[in-house]
C-alpha cells in the first residue's frame, strides 16, 4: 500500500509499518555478499544524518549536494536533508571537475558527500574554485585522504558530530513546519551542450507523482527492485522513492558493471532501465542463437518467432491467443523463455520500466515475446520522470510511449511540439530566470522539445525538434529513429548519425570488438590493431550488408549511404557522451572532422551529387 506523505516523516512511518523488515540491500564488495539494512535501522540512521546537519547549522532549504555512486548512504543522506527541509543536490558520480565546480558554485553549496576515491579525488581539484564549500563527507572508509586536506570527515564521523548536542526542538520544530512547496531536489541535466540547468523539485511534485505512479502500475510491498540507474539520474530516483513508499525493498547496485551478476543474485522483481540494457540482452540471444548447433539454433529462432507472433497479434491488441497457438507458446516458454528469464535473473519479474531513449518496436516485441513485461514509458526530470506508460490491459502498439499518467494535460503545439502541464511540472529551473522562461510559457505549458503525436490514447514520439536534420537536399532526417534501428545490431556498439547540411546521411560507428575480432579470426582476417581491423575492405563489405538489412524500413533519403568504423568507443572522459550517455554530436563531429570531412569529399567525388 502506498505511504504518500511528505517525505520528511516517510522512512520513520514506514518503520512503524515494517520494523525489522528489510528495506535496503547492497553488496558489501570486502566479503563479496549481500547485507540488508532494516526499516527500523534505515530511519535510525536517517536522524543521525539530520541531527549532525543540525550540529553543522544546514540550514531550511539549504543546498546540499552528494556526488556519488549508488550507496545506502545516499539515501540516508537524501531523507536525513529532508528530515529538516534543506535539498539535497546529486551529482552524476563521472561528473568532471569542471562540472562539479560550475554546479557547486550554482548552487552554493557548503556540504558535498563523496562516494568513493574517484570523486573524492575530484572533489579536491574543485576546493580552489568553490569559496562556499567548508566540508566534505566521505562515505566510503576505505578513500586515502590527501595530506594537507582540512575539509573532509568520513560518514562514520559525520555521524557522530549529532551526537553530543540537542536537537530534538530544532528538528520537531522543522518536521513540523515542512510542506509540499518546499524543494525537495535540484537536478542538474546533462545537458548535450552548454552548462547543465538545473531543474527544481518539490515535494508536492513528488507527491503527485506517487500517486498516479500507483495508480498506473501494479507495485507492493512483495516487490523486490534493483538499483541500476544513477541515483541522480529522475527515473531511477523517482521509481526509487515510489518503491521505498510502496513498502518494496530497494537492492542497491554500486557498480553498472556488476548488473548482470547482481540481476542473478537478487533476482528482482522490479528494474528501471534504459533501452540499452534491453538491446544488450537480445544482442546476447541472437548471438547465442548464431552459434548454436543447427537443431539447437532452430528451436530457439521457432520460439523466438512464436513468442513475437502471441504478444503483437494478439496479448498486445488485447486479444485472446488461439488455442493452438498459445499451447505452443506454452512448450516454448518451459523449454526457452523460462530458462532465458532464469539465466538473467528475471524469473520472478513483476513489470521492467524503460524510458529515457527511443525503444526500438524490434526490440520491444522481442522483450515481450520472451515473456518479460516491459513498461514503456516517456518522461523528463522537468515532469518528475513519468509522463506516460505501458498500462496493463490497455492496448499497447509497439513503438508507442503509452498512455498519459493521470493529472497531466497534454498538446500538441507549433511544429508538432509536445507541450505538458500539470502538478508534477517544474516551477523553473535554478537561478535562471530567462531560461525558465524560454521552456514554460505564460499560460504555464512547459515545452518538451519533442515532436509527437496521439493516436487511439498512445503518445508516439516523432523525434526531438532541436536534433531534427535538414540534409542539403531538403529532406529532414531524425537522427535518433535511425540510431535506434542501428543499435539492435550485436556487431554495433554505438552510431551516430551524420546529416545536417549534408547531401546524403553518414554515420560513424563503433563496432562491438569483441564480436567483430572473433569474426575476423573465424574469416581468417589478419590485422595488426583495430584501425588496420576497421579498414579492412572485407570487414567493412560486412558491415554495409547488414546496414542494408536494418535500413529495409527506411525511405532512400533516410538511409545511411556511407560510414566510418571507429577504432575506440565513443566516452565520457572524451567528452563524447554526457553523463546520462547520450551523445554530445558537436563533440564527435568536431572529433572525427577530419575523417568525415574526408568520407564526404571521396564520395563527391566518385558519386557527384549522390
Amino acid at each position: 500500500m502506498l505511504n504518500n506523505c511528505h517525505f520528511s516523516r516517510l522512512v520513520y512511518e514506514q518503520a512503524r509499518t515494517y520494523g525489522n523488515r528489510t528495506a535496503l540491500m547492497y553488496r558489501d564488495y570486502e566479503v563479496n555478499e549481500w547485507k540488508n539494512i532494516s526499516w527500523k535501522s534505515f530511519a535510525e540512521t536517517v536522524k543521525r544524518v539530520s541531527f549532525s546537519l543540525l550540529a553543522y547549522e544546514a540550514e531550511v532549504q539549504e543546498n546540499i549536494a552528494v556526488f556519488s555512486q549508488n550507496k545506502p548512504e545516499c539515501l540516508f543522506v537524501d531523507f536525513g536533508a529532508y528530515g529538516i527541509r534543506s535539498v539535497t543536490v546529486p551529482f552524476y558520480p563521472t561528473s568532471s571537475a569542471p562540472q562539479i565546480v560550475y554546479m557547486l558554485n550554482d548552487a552554493k553549496v557548503r556540504f558535498l558527500f563523496v562516494g568513493e576515491q574517484q570523486q573524492y579525488d575530484v572533489a579536491l581539484q574543485a576546493i580552489p574554485l568553490c569559496h562556499t564549500l567548508e566540508r566534505i563527507i566521505i562515505f566510503d572508509k576505505n578513500v586515502q585522504r590527501q595530506p594537507g586536506d582540512t575539509l573532509s570527515i568520513y560518514f562514520d564521523d559525520f555521524l557522530k558530530v549529532g551526537e553530543t548536542g540537542d536537537y530534538d526542538e530544532e528538528f520537531n520544530l522543522r518536521q513540523a513546519a515542512a510542506n509540499f512547496s518546499d524543494l525537495a531536489n535540484i537536478l542538474y541535466t546533462s545537458g548535450t551542450t552548454g552548462h547543465s540547468k538545473g531543474v527544481q523539485l518539490t515535494y508536492g511534485m513528488y507527491h503527485e507523482a506517487m500517486r498516479v505512479n500507483d495508480l498506473a502500475l501494479e507495485f507492493s510491498d512483495k516487490d523486490i527492485v534493483l538499483n541500476f540507474l544513477p541515483f541522480t539520474h529522475v527515473f531511477e530516483r523517482g521509481w526509487t522513492y515510489l518503491g521505498l513508499s510502496e513498502g518494496a525493498i530497494q537492492a542497491i547496485n554500486l557498480r553498472p558493471a556488476d548488473v548482470l551478476q547482481s540481476l542473478r543474485e537478487v533476482r528482482p522483481t522490479c528494474m528501471s532501465s534504459v533501452p540499452r540494457f534491453w538491446e544488450k540482452v537480445y544482442q546476447g540471444v541472437k548471438e547465442k542463437i548464431a552459434s548454436a548447433s543447427p537443431v539447437q539454433g532452430k528451436i530457439m529462432q521457432m520460439a523466438l518467432e512464436t513468442g513475437i507472433r502471441c504478444w503483437r497479434d494478439y496479448i498486445a491488441k488485447g486479444k485472446r491467443i488461439p488455442p493452438v497457438l498459445a499451447m505452443k507458446r506454452k512448450v516454448y516458454d518451459k523449454m526457452v523463455y523460462s530458462v532465458l528469464r532464469r539465466t538473467l535473473g528475471l524469473d520472478r519479474g513483476n513489470f521492467f520500466p524503460t524510458a529515457g531513449a527511443l525503444v526500438s518496436t524490434e526490440i520491444e516485441t522481442f522483450v515481450h515475446a520472451v515473456g518479460i513485461n516491459m513498461k514503456v514509458g516517456y518522461g523528463l526530470t522537468e515532469s518528475t520522470a513519468t509522463v506516460s506508460c505501458d498500462i496493463t490491459g490497455k492496448v499497447t502498439t509497439p513503438g508507442s510511449v503509452g498512455r498519459f499518467i493521470d493529472g497531466i494535460e497534454y498538446k500538441i503545439g507549433e511544429n508538432d511540439e509536445l507541450l505538458l502541464r500539470g502538478k508534477t511540472i517544474t516551477p523553473g529551473y535554478y537561478n535562471k530566470v530567462s531560461t525558465t522562461a524560454q521552456s514554460i510559457d505564460e499560460d504555464g505549458w512547459f515545452h518538451t522539445g519533442d515532436a509527437a503525436y496521439i493516436k487511439d490514447g498512445e503518445l508516439f514520439l516523432k523525434e526531438r525538434i532541436k536534433d531534427l536534420f535538414k540534409t542539403s537536399n531538403g529532406k529532414y532526417i531524425a537522427p535518433q529513429a535511425i540510431e535506434s534501428k542501428l543499435s539492435v545490431d550485436r556487431f554495433i556498439e554505438q552510431a551516430v548519425v551524420i546529416a545536417d547540411r549534408r547531401k546524403f546521411v553518414s554515420a560513424l560507428i563503433v563496432p562491438a570488438y569483441s564480436l567483430l575480432e572473433a569474426y575476423a579470426k573465424e574469416q581468417g582476417i589478419a590485422y595488426g590493431s583495430r584501425e588496420a581491423l576497421c579498414a579492412d575492405k572485407h570487414i567493412h563489405e560486412m558491415f554495409a550488408q547488414r546496414l542494408e538489412l536494418l535500413q529495409q524500413e527506411l525511405a532512400s533519403y533516410e538511409k545511411v549511404k556511407r560510414f566510418i568504423l571507429l577504432p575506440r568507443a565513443l566516452s565520457i572522459e572524451t567528452g563524447e557522451l554526457t553523463n546520462t550517455l547520450k551523445v554530445k554530436r558537436t563533440v564527435v563531429y568536431e572529433h572525427f572532422k577530419n575523417e568525415i570531412d574526408a568520407m564526404y569529399a571521396e564520395a563527391e567525388k566518385n558519386f557527384g551529387s549522390k
